[in-house]
């Protein structure tokens, strides 16, 4: 529909209602793009189109981008001629592709129409994308759990994981699970098994019983327990060892936690388990927690009946840290939330991280030593004043001018600009208040590890990797990508960093970069190690296992060996989608109506996508519109009448699944799935750019939805474009901008809210934070998609011909001719629009305009203005396919064409025609359980593989000074270890395998691991852990500490007996599978007799796996 013309003062008026949105970048899964201009294209012309400014484009180098999160992008093969073409055409011209005549899709047979393809789509973010079988951008992964689709996923998402040798757990929003990795390679239960949706493809494992959502986990090697902290406030223990359940039954038991008990009031936001076995937690309001290990070891006595008593037992005594800090109502600590604690376990020290502090602490005595702000500088003590609101009530007060009798009466914009602009600006006000109040600092922490060389690197919102020593002094800083570390863990003497943007990044202990991929296509949040992988999570739930060999030789083994084997995993399925589009000039249809453009033809339809123009206009709706979304609110009374209208028609109850929706001012996009293929369709995102005044107001502009279809990305848009047969420039335009600026987020979906009967549409506000110069990601949503399908009222005209002239030739039905008078059709010949883009040819009369309510070819407008007759109403979509007639495979996943295209010209309700296109897919995806079966034949059968692994064994020798130390008071023993290598460097931690009181002559000595294989209290290392250059020696302090003992807070009696503990050396090189280790017994003599030890220690060399084998005595 034609948009009356606007004076420039209510043109202005709109326009300040809102500033237009900065250029939006996002998180990607490519490397950088460089813009270059748009080749120039010579031809004659003899109309208005010939001053059109050429669109930029971006560089045609090698990109690469995630689709079913698995594959990539590297570009494509633009169809090109300038006649009819067989599918063997090169270039970068038009083509008109027709069928074979033995060509047909589908059950049914259905003969594919011919379609005109528009040049340029070979350069930039307009290439065909073409994918692979194995991502040949990153390492090959174990799929552990494969990307589950969102809405699956409700209540259940994975929040994070922790790795021992033999399994990885998981903490999830309803519990914990667990795999054993033994079993890592073995496949799903499928469809049909007896797993919740989203984990049909999940290698085997076991869950727990239904607990609060799991906010922490925390591995307990030395009594074989996971610990997890949950949102309710409780601390459980889990046995590692859980007994397997039998092959023979489908349902699973879930097993139960050994203990549990209430710790916070908040959420348990992070656990440790200090050198000295005691553990610390912590939670909202700067709640920091001890709970000594004596009570926790009495309470893991108990029987399991007990385990009332044991958390009663536990939950008297704690030790508060806050409290201890606190004199005269102040303290020294922030009482802004605790997220992170870390064991520092080298200085035997913990770290607490807040937001915008540390503090640390002595893990020994509980001392406060130091509070430092994220800069490093000292803090002295903290104050936090409440912080009350500057401004009152009287931003949203209105003041509606009143206009002198006496002036000219203003037109109908500016009346209307007049009597919303005081709300509309009280509303964007507010809002920008509001935003600027939720504005995170980007210096905030948001992880923090302890490196193998004793220094500990913390990652903040921008992307800053700070290295600081264990006193807390800051020692430098690297910054290797703009988005924000999420987490880190370390393997050897590597830094693994996970990113917002799915990369995964690997640092070497200065800070450098060794290698860098994206891991997903989504924000990784935890990382875990063990086992020989590095495991990754990412904010949809899929957790991925890297190799720790890659990256190197072992990647090109297994991507060669994988690819071969594309036959045994990939699957193809069919679906066809109807897309609909109408302007439906703010009216509204009749159930008849809508059964007629819709309803009648989607008894073989799996998905429908409906774009509705013009739902609400005027200037009023338009500007509150504008102004409502800077707060994230969107939608209106008449979109919705419309979605329940259109779902009505659809049966949406009993065939189809309302899925969600997004509307912009009169731009409105739905989208419905058939229940039967509902299962293989979810992660569905939404998406807005206005094109409008100062390209922020929604009377013209996209909405878009994003979704995931049998593990392929469809993008589907709606456009309203600029109108006047003379704005061809600025409709090309709209589209690019549409085309580069549409970022998707996520929706608030769901079927649930759909079966309520609430909007299923949301908008997500995106970060306006630029990336710095460099970064490696520009990218366009739309061009990673392997389906992209534009609808809409694009406003192309026809031109060079009467009304009259145009009614004849349509009356005539010579529609071949009129299609070379169509806009749309030129500007996609020279590359300018819809580059490389397809569109059925057009059988049907123009759409565009007639007077409501009159039926037939004689209702197009015969008033005044006598419109031409034009195709404004069009479907234009591209697939994989870099040339016609492609074979779908893994490399071409998305193989489409039009059965269908037609306008219902039987429907009145509107001075558009509303238009249907019927599209029939063909998807080649991924059976992710397969293809884990067959990397796991090609890890175990490869002779190179197994030499890697073999080759990963492999420890630097070294030597311990002494097997045994006696102490007495005070006394400090040096204990020298020695690297024998002349290439390796040999890493080091010293643990305590066990504490026991000397016994008289005769009687055996039980030695009993604290948690974690902590310390004694009387009994002081340093260093505890570090790394040792090649030949080289490092000197250990062995320190005894008088200590006196607490229980229940009541000092005890000073222990006289003299006392033992078993110190393990452990020893890996700097990317070992397997370790070595050097026991030494250290004696506490209270008297000042000498003490006899054994002269022997035992030397054994451990497989990660937690098996050790003994290797033989050694002289040390």
């Amino acid at each position: 529909m034609d948009t009356p013309m606007i004076e420039e003062e209510d043109e202005a008026a709109l326009a300040s209602l809102v500033p237009a949105p900065p250029h939006r970048k996002t998180q990607s899964f490519s490397h950088q793009f460089d813009l270059k201009p748009h080749p120039q294209i010579r031809r004659n012309r003899k109309h208005s189109l010939d001053e059109i400014p050429h669109s930029a484009t971006l560089a045609a180098e090698a990109v690469y981008f995630d689709s079913s999160d698995d594959e990539f992008s590297t570009g494509g093969v633009v169809v090109n001629g300038e006649n009819v073409c067989d599918g063997s055409v090169t270039g970068e011209g038009y083509a008109v592709v027709t069928p074979p005549p033995n060509a047909v899709v589908g059950e049914d047979d259905v003969q594919p129409l011919p379609e005109f393809i528009g040049a340029g789509g070979g350069a930039g973010i307009f290439k065909v994308p073409v994918r692979a079988a194995v991502h040949p951008g990153r390492p090959p992964c174990l799929e552990l759990r494969p990307h589950p689709l969102r809405e699956t996923q409700t209540g259940k998402f994975l929040r994070n994981i922790a790795c021992t040798e033999t399994q990885l757990w998981a903490g999830q929003e309803n519990g914990v699970r667990f795999w054993n990795l033994e079993e890592a390679y073995e496949a799903g239960c499928g469809v049909e098994g007896q797993v919740r949706r989203g984990d049909e493809d999940t290698s085997p494992f076991q869950e727990s019983v239904t607990t609060s959502p799991t906010m922490c986990l925390l591995v307990d090697q030395s009594n074989n327990l996971m610990w997890s902290g949950h949102k309710d406030g409780r601390i459980r223990a889990w046995k590692m060892d859980q007994p397997p359940c039998p092959s023979e039954s489908d349902d699973s038991v879930p097993f139960k936690e050994r203990i549990s008990w209430l710790a916070h009031r908040g959420p348990v936001n992070s656990i440790v388990i200090s050198s000295y076995g005691d553990m610390w937690s912590c939670s909202e309001g700067g709640v920091i927690k001890i709970w000594p290990w004596e009570s926790l070891e009495k309470s893991l006595l108990l029987k399991p009946e007990e385990k009332h008593m044991a958390a009663l037992l536990i939950e008297r005594s704690p030790i508060d840290l806050r409290s201890q800090v606190t004199v005269n109502g102040t303290c020294s600590i922030s009482s802004s939330e605790v997220k992170y604690l870390l064991n520092d376990s080298v200085r035997a020290k913990v770290w607490a991280v807040q937001s915008l502090s540390f503090s640390i602490w002595d893990a020994r005595s509980k001392d406060l030593l130091k509070v430092l702000d994220v800069e490093g500088q000292v803090e002295c003590r903290v104050d936090m004043p409440p912080i009350h609101g500057q401004q009152g009530d009287n931003e949203m007060k209105m003041k509606f001018p009143t206009p002198s009798k006496k002036e000219k009466s203003p037109g109908f914009l500016q009346r209307s600009r007049n009597a919303i602009m005081g709300a509309a600006g009280a509303v964007r006000r507010v809002a920008t208040r509001s935003a600027v109040g939720f504005v995170e600092d980007t210096r905030k922490t948001e992880a923090i590890i302890l490196a193998a060389d004793g220094t500990i690197w913390t990652g903040n919102m921008s992307g800053l990797i700070v290295q600081w020593d264990g006193d807390g002094t800051r020692l430098r800083y690297v910054n290797h990508h703009h988005r924000a570390v999420l987490c880190f863990c370390t393997f050897g003497d590597r830094i693994y960093v996970g990113y917002a943007s799915g990369y995964i990044q690997v640092l070497d202990l200065g800070g450098e970069l060794v290698s860098s991929w994206v891991s997903h296509n989504e924000p990784v949040i935890k990382l875990a190690a063990g086992g020989g992988f590095v495991f990754s999570l990412a904010t949809h739930g899929g957790v991925r296992g890297w190799y720790v060999a890659s990256p190197g030789p072992i990647d090109n083994i297994i991507r060669t060996e994988l690819s071969q084997k594309e036959t045994s995993y990939a699957r193809q399925d069919n679906v066809r989608i109807m897309i609909g589009t109408w302007n439906v000039g703010q009216g509204r249809a009749t159930h008849n109506a809508l059964m007629s453009w819709l309803g009648s033809v989607t008894s073989d339809v799996g998905i429908v996508v409906v774009g509705l123009q013009e739902v609400d206009m005027g200037a009023g709706f338009l500007a509150m519109s504008a102004a409502k979304e800077t707060v994230g609110l969107e939608g209106s009374v008449a979109g919705q009448w419309w979605i329940d209208a259109i779902g009505k028609a659809l049966d949406e109850k009993k065939t189809f699944e309302r899925m969600g929706s997004r509307q912009l001012a009169g731009l409105l996009i739905s989208l419905w799935a058939r229940k039967d293929i509902r299962t293989h369709v979810g992660d569905l995102d939404v998406a807005a750019v206005p094109c409008g005044f100062g390209r922020a107001i929604g009377n013209k502009g996209g909405v878009g939805l994003r979704i995931r279809v049998y593990d392929r990305i469809m993008c589907f848009v709606n456009c309203h474009l600029a109108a006047h047969l003379e704005a061809v420039n600025r409709r090309n335009a709209d589209f690019n901008h549409i085309f580069r600026l549409m970022v998707f987020s996520r929706g608030q979906t769901l079927s649930n809210a759909a079966a309520a009967g609430a909007s299923t549409a949301a908008y997500t506000l995106k970060s306006t934070t630029s990336p710095s110069p460099g970064a490696e990601e520009v990218k366009s949503d739309l061009a990673a998609a392997d389906l992209i399908a534009f609808c809409g009222d694009f406003n192309y005209r026809l031109y060079g011909i009467s009304y009259d002239e145009a009614r004849d030739f349509i009356t005539q039905r010579s529609f071949d001719w009129l299609r070379e008078r169509d806009q749309l059709r030129q500007e996609m010949k020279l590359g300018k629009v819809f580059q490389g883009m397809r569109e059925a040819l057009i059988t049907f009369p123009p759409t565009y305009k007639f007077e409501r309510n009159r039926a037939g070819l004689g209702g197009y407008d015969s008033g005044e203005k006598k419109r031409i007759p034009a195709w404004c109403d069009r479907v234009i979509y591209r697939d994989t396919q870099s040339t016609p007639f492609s074979e779908c495979n893994l490399q071409c996943p998305v193989v489409s064409s039009v059965i269908v295209y037609e306008a219902c010209m039987d429907v009145t309700e509107s001075d558009h025609k509303p238009v249907r296109c019927k599209i029939h897919a063909t998807i080649a995806h991924v059976d992710k359980s397969v293809r884990r079966q067959e990397l796991g034949k090609i890890i175990k059968s490869n002779e190179e593989i197994r030499s890697i692994f073999e080759d990963l064994k492999s420890v630097p020798e070294t030597t311990v000074s002494t097997n045994n130390i006696v102490l007495q008071s005070q006394d400090i023993g040096t204990l020298t270890i020695t690297n024998s290598s002349t290439t390796s460097k040999a890493l080091f931690s010293i643990l305590c395998g066990g504490q026991t009181v000397v016994k008289d002559e005769g009687e055996e000595s039980e030695y009993n691991p604290r948690g974690s294989f902590g310390l004694p209290r009387w009994l002081e290392v340093s260093p505890a852990s570090g790394v040792i250059k090649p030949e080289e020696a490092m000197e250990v302090k062995v320190h005894h500490k008088d200590f006196q003992e607490h229980v229940d807070g009541v000092p005890q009696c000073e222990d006289t007996r003299d006392k033992e503990a078993i110190l393990m050396v452990n020893i890996r090189g700097s990317c070992s599978t397997t370790l070595t280790s050097h026991s030494v017994k250290v004696r506490h003599c209270f008297s000042a007799s000498m003490c006899l030890l054994e002269s022997k220690p035992t030397n054994l060399t451990e497989n990660l796996d937690g098996s050790p084998s003994e290797t033989g005595d050694e002289d040390l």
